[in-house]
């Protein structure tokens, strides 16, 4: 299941409907439905504002460059 899948399931099981839904999360219903359409541009400050009202958060790891010097 996909990022938008579960936020989409997680309305759902909140009882909201996406007008509700963005009206409690302070978001804009464009959003919200671009954001469960999946829509490839999602600003990343907005999709953590959506998170945060389920109470999960979004955690972006870096990883370590690769040493590609040899010798």
């Amino acid at each position: 299941m996909d990022l938008r899948e579960q936020i989409k399931e997680l309305r759902k099981k909140a009882g909201l409907t996406q007008i509700e839904f963005a009206r409690r999360a302070g978001l804009g219903l464009r959003f919200v439905r671009e954001l469960e359409q999946g829509k490839s541009t999602v600003r990343l400050d907005k999709l953590n504002q959506v998170l945060e009202f389920f109470g999960h958060h979004l955690e972006v790891k870096r990883d370590e460059p690769k040493n590609t010097k040899e010798g």
